[in-house]
């Protein structure tokens, strides 16, 4: 059992699946200095979705979180995180309703695509970095 590695449930208090357990271990484990163009790697995966099993309005969602992301190449070094609103989210998304926006995500959070934290009461939050000259 490892130690040290908090690993999250998805939101609306599911339960964790072992395929999302050794999703979020895999991640955990991806070289700090590893990068790759979103936008190619969003095309790979619009182009393996049926592989994936990942349907094609969940990649729209998907590609307005990409948009989300400042730059090109997604890295952990640029943190990896985004948090729009839900009216922001949906909006990119091309107007999409906020009941199928939510059923979406989870779809994406489920196959391991992205990782969703929330705060214990169930509401989103930015975790901010503390820098050694904070006081």
């Amino acid at each position: 059992m490892q130690s040290g590695n908090a690993f999250t449930t998805p939101f609306g208090r599911r339960s964790l699946s072992l395929g999302m357990l050794a999703t979020q271990a895999q991640a955990s484990d991806v070289d700090p200095q590893a990068s790759v163009d979103k936008w190619k790697l969003f095309r790979s995966l619009c182009e393996a979705r049926a592989l994936i099993g990942i349907s094609d309005r969940a990649l729209v969602v998907l590609n307005a979180l990409l948009t989300f992301y400042p730059q090109n190449a997604l890295s952990e070094a640029g943190g990896l995180v985004v948090f729009p609103s839900n009216v922001q989210l949906s909006l990119r998304a091309h107007g999409m309703a906020p009941a199928t926006l939510r059923r979406h995500l989870s779809a994406l959070v489920e196959t391991g695509l992205i990782f969703r934290k929330d705060s214990p009461n169930g509401k989103r939050y930015a975790r901010k970095a503390r820098t050694a000259g904070a006081g």
